[in-house]
């Protein structure tokens, strides 16, 4: 059963910048939760994640995206036991020469080094 949006009852409010458009290359930060937040990905065993089958198979398509979609880049993601993070970057091109590189020396990310 597909359940539709319904404001009166799902009362979401979206966090979309409403003068950006999404439709423009960019770093997007993805987030994806699974439904009733049930641990179905993996499970915490000694401070450590332990992918089970249904988070091996997330794995895979997150690394596989590039090959399916033109133009698309990943870059960090982290699998948690009930949802997901990860960054996609579209339509980005290198930087420009002799732009500064950024402050923060702990990046470490592809799409960071194309933005800046």
């Amino acid at each position: 059963m597909v359940q539709h949006y319904n404001p009166q009852i799902h009362h979401r409010r979206s966090i979309r910048l409403k003068s950006y458009d999404y439709n423009q290359g960019g770093a997007y930060f993805v987030t994806i939760c699974v439904q009733n937040r049930e641990c179905l990905l993996g499970t915490i065993t000694n401070k450590r994640l332990q992918l089970n089958e249904y988070g091996e198979i997330t794995d895979q398509v997150w690394n596989h995206l590039p090959h399916h979609f033109e133009n698309l880049e990943i870059d960090a993601a982290v699998i948690m036991p009930n949802h997901f993070h990860g960054i996609i970057c579209t339509g980005l091109v290198s930087k420009p020469p002799n732009f500064p590189n950024p402050p923060n020396p702990y990046v470490n990310s592809k799409c960071f080094d194309i933005i800046f």
